[in-house]
This record gives C-alpha cells, sequence and structure tokens, in this order.
C-alpha cells in the first residue's frame, strides 16, 4: 500500500467551520453498493435505514478541555494538549506540548494569570510526547484547574471559534477521557434517538478515549508502517451478547468501530488496544457503519478503505461533487460493507 492511495482532493472551502442546527439536518450519503449511486438523504432519516433487529453503537466518551495555553517563566508561550491520565491519575498526563524541542523537564508553565497550572516531564516512550502533571494537591485540585484554565481541542483545520462548547459534545456524552470528539455521534439528537429505539432499534454504548491518532497523519511512504498508538476502550459483556444476537450492527463513527472489533478480536472486554484496522481486516462485529468524511492520508480513511475498499473514492467523489460539507462539524455517509 501507498500513502498516495489515501489521498483525495478536499476543496477547502468545503472544510465546515461551525455545525449546523439542528443536529440531526446534516446530510447523509447512503451507500447503495458499487453498482448504484448512493442516496442523498439528511440524518433525520436514519430511521428509514434502519430495521428492527438492528443495534446501533455509540461511542459516549466525553471531551475534556484538554487543550491549556501557557507561558513559560520567560514570558513565552507555550501549549499542552492532554491526550490521557497516566496510571489513571487526575494529576499526571500523558500530552503534547510546544514548543516541545525548548521544553526542558521540571519546567514549570502558568496561565495568563500568573497561576502556575503544571510541570514538564520526561518524553514517553512514545516520543513524540511528555508525562506533564498538575501543581495540585490532589485529583480533584487537578480538575478544578482544568475545568478553569482547559479549551475544549478543536482540530486544528478549524479556524473559527465556538461560541457553545456543548456543540462538540454528543447529547449521550459520559465520561470525561477524550482529547476528540467521536464526531459521526454529534449529528444525534433526543429525538433522532427516540424515534430510533420506537423502532424497536436498540442503542448501545461503549467507550473509548480518543487520543494522539486522531491528530498524527500518516507520513510513512509505506501507510502500513505508521506506528499506532493505544487508546483505552470498554465494551460490556451485555454489549458485545447483543451485537452477536443482532440482525445488523451500525457502529456510529471509526471509533464505536475500533472498541467493537478490539473487543471481538482480542477478547479482552476492557484495556488499551492498538488494533490497525487496514486493507484485508476481515471485520467481526460491524455490518454498517455512519462515519463523517475524514481528512486525507489519515488511518481514518484507511479503516474506511478497510471496509468499503475502493469504492471510497466514489463516494467522496458523489459528496464533494454535491458539495457536502466536511470533516467533524460536516456532513455523513452511512456504510455497507457487505455490499
Amino acid at each position: 500500500m501507498r500513502i498516495e492511495e489515501l489521498d483525495y482532493g478536499l476543496p477547502p472551502e468545503l472544510i465546515a467551520q461551525t455545525p449546523i442546527e439542528p443536529r440531526d439536518s446534516a446530510r447523509l450519503l447512503v451507500d447503495q453498493g458499487a453498482k448504484s449511486i448512493p442516496l442523498h438523504r439528511r440524518v433525520q432519516d436514519l430511521v428509514e435505514f434502519c430495521h428492527e433487529g438492528d443495534v446501533i453503537v455509540v461511542n459516549d466518551t466525553k471531551v475534556i478541555p484538554a487543550r491549556l495555553r501557557l507561558f513559560r517563566r520567560t514570558g513565552g508561550a507555550a501549549e499542552v494538549l492532554l491526550l490521557e491520565r497516566v496510571a489513571g491519575s487526575a494529576v499526571v498526563w500523558e500530552a503534547l506540548v510546544r514548543p516541545a524541542k525548548r521544553l526542558k523537564p521540571g519546567e514549570l508553565l502558568s496561565a495568563r494569570d500568573g497561576t502556575q497550572l503544571v510541570r514538564v516531564g520526561q518524553r514517553t516512550e512514545a516520543g513524540d510526547t511528555f508525562e506533564v502533571e498538575f501543581v495540585a494537591d490532589n485529583d480533584s485540585a487537578a480538575r478544578d484547574l482544568l475545568v478553569k484554565h482547559g479549551e475544549i481541542p478543536l482540530p486544528p483545520y478549524i479556524t473559527s471559534s465556538l461560541d457553545r462548547p456543548d456543540r462538540y459534545q454528543t447529547v449521550y456524552a459520559n465520561r470525561p477521557a477524550s482529547a476528540a470528539a467521536p464526531t459521526a455521534g454529534l449529528h444525534f439528537t433526543p429525538q433522532l434517538l427516540n424515534a430510533l429505539e420506537s423502532n424497536r432499534v436498540k442503542i448501545l454504548r461503549v467507550d473509548l478515549s480518543i487520543g494522539l491518532d486522531t491528530f498524527a497523519p500518516v507520513t510513512e511512504a509505506d501507510p502500513l508502517r505508521h506506528p499506532m498508538h493505544s487508546e483505552h476502550y470498554e465494551v460490556s459483556e451485555e454489549t458485545l451478547e447483543q451485537c452477536g444476537k443482532a440482525e445488523r450492527v451500525i457502529a456510529v463513527g471509526t471509533t464505536a468501530t475500533r472498541a467493537l472489533e478490539s473487543a471481538a478480536t482480542s477478547g479482552a472486554l476492557e484495556g488499551r488496544t492498538k488494533l490497525f484496522i487496514s486493507r484485508g481486516y476481515e471485520f467481526k462485529v460491524v455490518d454498517l457503519m455512519m462515519t463523517n468524511f475524514h481528512m486525507p492520508r489519515t488511518t481514518l480513511l484507511m479503516m474506511i478503505d478497510a471496509f468499503v475498499g475502493d469504492r471510497w473514492r466514489d463516494l467522496y467523489a458523489a459528496a464533494i461533487g454535491e458539495r457536502y460539507r466536511m470533516l467533524s462539524f460536516g456532513d455523513a455517509m452511512l456504510l455497507d460493507r457487505r455490499l
């Protein structure tokens, strides 16, 4: 496989800068297979494409205010992007830091008001992240500092500010753990969830903490050599059993897909996954996937390629031709790998 196979022309003007209102009014491109043109509908029409006996699986992780805009003792600017708690502590985190080459272990970084917030630690084994420690006596104090000084970390291609931070959270968000939102889930409303359940479609939940690979593009000439970072996931035994009994399993997003497939592949319902879903992977649980459109040259697009094959190119071309809104705040597609 070559990195060029994960490329496509993404018109900058189609990158959505703000979420659409209401959430479920986003467009939905419905895959009809290689020999048929896709349908152009709305997310609120999803219920029409779900059958009694289907299950829909969502990732209910919650985005934390993980971006800290800080200052060095010299007055120079610094930034910390929290990725994941270390050993479950709210005081010590794995993080991306800037300027990575200038910051030294032990250096204290402060908020704009002078409050000392974090101490820079050593590089992690991954090499591109650091451990950072909140200047706090306990987990509760660290969480208070994060809530007061942190920002919701929008992707770098979104350059406009977000007036309502709740629009970068799903309506069913639960455990605060992720550095990014499971964006396909942003389209769901309580009304849509109720309509699906009224149609005898079960809504199940998994948890996958979204971390570094959301931010890391594939830079290897052979994308299969891209180093996948591990992420924590949790799938209940009941959820996996319900998926096994379902007529079809519809995963909402790549992260719900990764959680389900990790549990089925490893046999462990909870843990850390480095599962790299790429061309040739045999899906064990997920039949359909509702997902947003992804950046070129990413592991997310590699998963889509594994799910529907080269057909993704035609689907993306159809969406771009119809001026769909792209990426995190953009529109969605419903993919069926069995077609």
